[in-house]
C-alpha cells in the first residue's frame, strides 16, 4: 500500500514557476514508477509526466515538454514537478500517481490532488 500526499500548488501569474512535491509512504517507494497527471475543469484527467523507478527515464506530455521537469528523491520518498513558464492553460488540479509499471496506463495509487491556478 502506498499513500501519496501532494503539496506546492497555488495561484501564480503567467510566466511564473511552481514546484510540486509528492510525499509517499512505505518502504518500497523505489519499486514504483511515479507520475503527475492533471485535470482541468470540465476536462478529463490527462498525463503530464512520469519517471522510472531509479529516475533514469522520464516522459512528458507534448504540452509541457521543455517547461516542466519531473524528478525523484528515493531517499526521501518524494517526487517533484518543477513547472516553469506557466500558462493559464496549465490551470488544473495536479495529481501524483504511483504504479508498478513505467507506462502507468492505470496507476495503482493516487494522491488527493493540489490546485494550480495560473492567471493571465
Amino acid at each position: 500500500q502506498v499513500q501519496l500526499v501532494e503539496s506546492g500548488g497555488g495561484l501564480v501569474q503567467a510566466g511564473d514557476s511552481l514546484r510540486l512535491s509528492c510525499a509517499a509512504s512505505g518502504r518500497t517507494f523505489s519499486s514504483y514508477a511515479m507520475g503527475w497527471f492533471r485535470q482541468a475543469p470540465g476536462k478529463e484527467r490527462e498525463f503530464v509526466a512520469r519517471i522510472s523507478y531509479g529516475g533514469g527515464s522520464t516522459s512528458y506530455a507534448d504540452s509541457v515538454k521543455g517547461r516542466f521537469t519531473i524528478s525523484r528523491d528515493n531517499a526521501k520518498n518524494t517526487v517533484f514537478l518543477q513547472m516553469n513558464s506557466l500558462k493559464p492553460e496549465d490551470t488544473a488540479v495536479y495529481y501524483c500517481a504511483a504504479d508498478a509499471t513505467y507506462l502507468m496506463v492505470r496507476p495503482q495509487y493516487w494522491g488527493q490532488g493540489t490546485q494550480v491556478t495560473v492567471s493571465s
